[in-house]
């Protein structure tokens, strides 16, 4: 019989299950993902792993989901795992203005949902629910910690204050083992298309390669305390190593403009980005959150965990990325392989 612990993600196809996965299999993890039956399953981040980790049996996905109680339930007492890992979501923020009762459903039920099954599992189990720096709102200019207050200020933020409190509560009323992660804004390659990072980085790829004539985005003077997904799934682990179950803030410590992040970025490829971006007022959320900026001083001393890549380095990474992606793509396109999709094609 395998010594491995077994874990299993929810969302293990977004950005930070692919980081998770990656360093769990590292850790000689076996891995257990699921994945919805959609018709337009992707999942281009974690194909890599999966052809390096299937063939050993390491890595493993299955159809379920979170508004499926029964499903998570049969899984659950299926791969009986020693760590369950809470990713999924509906996670951009813009979008749950537009889709609010999807947004809550899977934020609330369907994270409940996942909670009650490893509830009323024959074994014990630990439970990681993903946070979000969203909760607090962003109302003064203040650093962030765990005892801050919670004021949401949209639908995705609300959601994840319920999921966020059930887990304290069923870890204070049941002896559960379950904690949650306040991670504040973490970036990568792998990061979704729709978020403003990604959406800015791609743009100066296109633009560079000459594939892309300008880019349109909201607020400007937004700041965040934007780190490294990487890093940030090392404090997802450590948190479920801990001895006792609590809550941490993961964050850099450092806020920065969107702005900022736009110079940064063109600044890599020699660009004036003044020349290239504008601002509509169709990008802008109902309801901004201006600032955010996170204190991870607990978890950098009772996890011995900090963020490595500095800001001016995620970004370098994330533009370094896409503009080998836009390279691909144009040649693409010089071979008829390939008709653009985005915004301002030139």
């Amino acid at each position: 019989m395998s010594n491995n612990k077994i874990a299993l993600i929810t969302g293990i196809t977004g950005q930070d299950g692919y980081y998770l996965t990656k360093l769990l299999l590292e850790k000689d993890y076996i891995v257990h993902g699921t994945v919805r039956r959609t018709s337009n399953i992707n999942t281009d981040r974690i194909d890599p792993l999966i052809s390096k980790y299937s063939k050993e049996e390491k890595l493993f996905l299955h159809y379920s989901d979170l508004l499926d109680s029964s499903s998570l339930s049969s899984l659950i007492n299926l791969i009986k795992p020693d760590e369950v890992y809470n990713l999924a979501a509906q996670s951009h923020v813009s979008v749950s203005f537009k889709n609010p009762i999807f947004t809550t459903q899977v934020g609330t039920l369907g994270s409940l949902s996942l909670m009650e099954a490893i509830r009323h599992s024959d074994k014990k189990i630990k439970f990681y629910q993903a946070s979000s720096s969203e909760m607090y709102g962003g109302e003064d200019l203040v650093m962030l910690n765990e005892d801050s207050p919670l004021i949401p200020k949209s639908p995705y933020a609300s959601s994840k204050i319920f999921a966020h409190h059930m887990a304290q509560i069923y870890r204070d009323s049941y002896d559960l083992f379950f904690v949650n992660g306040i991670l504040f804004n973490h970036e990568s390659p792998y990061r979704g298309e729709t978020f403003v990072t990604k959406k800015i980085t791609k743009a100066v790829g296109r633009i560079a390669q000459g594939l892309q004539s300008k880019l349109t985005l909201g607020n400007l003077d937004a700041s965040r305390d934007w780190g490294f997904a990487g890093d940030y799934v090392e404090g997802m682990y450590l948190m479920m190593q801990h001895d006792t179950p609590q809550d941490w803030v993961l964050a850099t410590g450092e806020t920065h403009t969107v702005k900022e992040f736009l110079e940064n970025a063109f600044e890599i490829v020699n660009l004036d980005w003044t020349k290239y971006v504008e601002t509509s007022e169709k990008y802008l959320r109902p309801n901004e959150v201006d600032y955010l900026l996170g204190d991870s001083s607990k978890a950098r001393s009772e996890l011995n965990w900090k963020p490595k890549l500095d800001f001016k380095g995620l970004v370098e990474l994330m533009v370094d990325f896409d503009m080998k992606e836009a390279e691909r793509e144009r040649v693409l396109i010089e071979n008829n392989l390939l008709k653009p999709t985005w915004e301002y094609p030139t």
